[in-house]
């Protein structure tokens, strides 16, 4: 049985959000066996680790994991409800949309970028009220 765009995009975000820390896990892993970090010594934040691309892979992976409860949650209502014919449509451009804005952190912190960032974050946002207004029969 295939699965529907909703589900897709459900398992997409949290296999996203996976694979970003296993980078994190892996980039940590090797700065400690190199010797260039101690094991305990990482601040929660990536502040201290180094290179930019280390720090922003921290973020990247924190903002997938401070929005995953909210999209998820929609994501299972409709799924619970059987109205994934609301959610379906626009369910990969959702997962897209945060691949995208992940992707563009982990290239570059530029105003360009951050504008990119935002841009993709826009589109999570209006997509998420979009459904909510759908799917509490509003619009």
């Amino acid at each position: 049985m295939s699965q529907s765009p909703t589900a897709i995009a459900l398992l997409g975000l949290v296999a996203w959000s996976l694979l970003l820390v296993f980078l994190l896990v892996n980039q940590r892993g090797l700065l400690v066996m190199a010797g260039r970090m101690k094991v305990n010594a990482f601040a929660p934040d990536g502040s201290n680790t180094p290179g930019a691309l280390g720090q922003r892979l921290v973020r990247a992976h924190a903002n997938c994991l401070e929005n995953l409860p909210m999209q998820a949650a929609v994501l299972l209502f409709a799924l619970a409800t059987a109205q994934t014919a609301i959610t379906d449509p626009l369910a990969l451009v959702l997962l897209g949309a945060r691949i995208f804005q992940s992707l563009v952190h982990l290239i570059s912190t530029s105003a360009l970028f951050v504008w990119l960032r935002f841009a993709g974050f826009f589109v999570q946002l209006a997509v998420l009220a979009w459904w909510l207004l759908r799917l509490a029969n509003l619009a």
